[in-house]
């Protein structure tokens, strides 16, 4: 096996040979596992996959079985985020609990915070994929309110059990150590996706919105404000219905419904300009996706995507509808500027590979082991 030359230093001894990884069926964080397990399959990773949310779709079944060295576990407890969830958060420990006894990984992977205090007698890496608090001063733009204390001690705890917590990106990782606690092991670790289905094609006049219309993170509903201003149509594709109930409705856009990644590729090929106006973001995948689809990027200025995107798209402020008319017009008419944005976007795009994401979370399992070798030693 070759070892890419960002990790030098691995060796293939000593990292887990099978994981516990948690996941959920919501959001990107499916899509995140589905990439990292792909990727860990170079190392000879097994991966229990642990579901929690709602039930896998028929093409996220499919998605996993694909991928050999994935088994998949799957649940519908109710996710941390989620209202009310303390119940099925305690069932769903006692359930994952279960798992590492029937199947003995080397490691837990958690993608959420709560479990990361379970009697666990492995390493446990937890990452801080986003969090309510961040989101609410983000989207909100006031202080979490009291309601959220609960929310906030079960984080706490969570982070303060782990034994290394990654993030996507510095801005999150410095977000939950200013609203839970500083940290004394930790690691950015960039989010990717493959080439496969994401790669240039040829572009139509036309712009592209992905994501949950019904989180005003996203903040899809400025993109449809602006729609009518605009000469070209605008697409979103995203799910329309909240998980706890109720359904959002645009008019001035056309709306394609949640896509599945096989089904969105070809409207990220045919975009020519891509609009994500977004408050919170803790990485961004629907924006590297159309980066390497060679779309224009026009993205929220926060901290966040000013980190990875800065240089490679046009910022506009979230809450400044005019602006984002202005350039989306902008761009339209250019299409000089709409073709070196969106070069300058595919090459940031390079920057984020599922080889250096997997051979990065590989080093930090065998740290975790390394350490817990060490300390077993003494």
């Amino acid at each position: 096996m070759t070892v890419p030359e960002y990790t030098a230093a691995f060796r293939p001894d000593r990292t887990a040979h099978r994981i516990l990884m948690t996941s959920d069926s919501i959001g990107g964080v499916w899509s995140y596992s589905m990439e990292l397990a792909h990727a860990l399959s170079r190392y000879g990773v097994e991966v229990v996959l642990a579901t929690m949310g709602r039930p896998l779709s028929p093409d996220q079944r499919k998605e996993a079985e694909r991928l050999q060295n994935v088994t998949v576990e799957e649940s519908g407890y109710r996710l941390e985020w989620m209202e009310d969830p303390w119940e099925e958060l305690q069932r769903a420990g006692e359930w994952l609990l279960s798992l590492a006894q029937k199947h003995t990984p080397e490691l837990v992977h958690l993608n959420g915070y709560a479990h990361a205090t379970l009697p666990w007698d492995v390493p446990c890496l937890v990452v801080a994929h986003s969090c309510v608090l961040s989101w609410w001063e983000a989207v909100r733009r006031e202080p979490p309110p009291p309601s959220l204390d609960r929310y906030r001690e079960m984080v706490r705890q969570g982070v303060a059990a782990a034994d290394l917590v990654a993030a996507p990106s510095a801005a999150m990782l410095a977000a939950v150590e200013r609203l839970y606690l500083p940290l004394q092991n930790t690691r950015v670790i960039h989010n990717a996706r493959s080439g496969g289905h994401f790669v240039p094609g040829a572009k139509r006049e036309l712009i592209l919105s992905v994501g949950r219309l019904w989180d005003d993170a996203k903040n899809i509903s400025l993109v449809e404000r602006c729609a009518g201003a605009l000469p070209w149509p605008v697409y979103v594709a995203g799910e329309e219905t909240h998980p706890e109930g109720g359904q959002v409705a645009m008019e001035k856009v056309r709306t394609l419904g949640y896509l599945p990644q096989q089904r969105l590729a070809p409207w990220y090929r045919w975009a020519s300009i891509y609009a994500l106006p977004a408050r919170y973001e803790p990485f961004g995948l629907t924006i590297l996706e159309a980066a390497m689809c060679g779309c224009a990027l026009v993205i929220g200025d926060i901290p966040t995507l000013r980190e990875l995107w800065e240089g490679a798209a046009v910022f506009i402020d979230p809450e400044d509808g005019e602006a984002l008319t202005f350039h989306l017009r902008a761009l339209c008419a250019d299409a000089a500027a709409r073709g070196e944005l969106a070069e300058r976007a595919l090459a940031r795009s390079r920057d984020f590979t599922p080889e250096k994401m997997g051979a990065q979370y590989v080093a930090a399992y065998g740290s975790l082991l390394q350490g817990r070798r060490t300390a077993a030693s003494r």
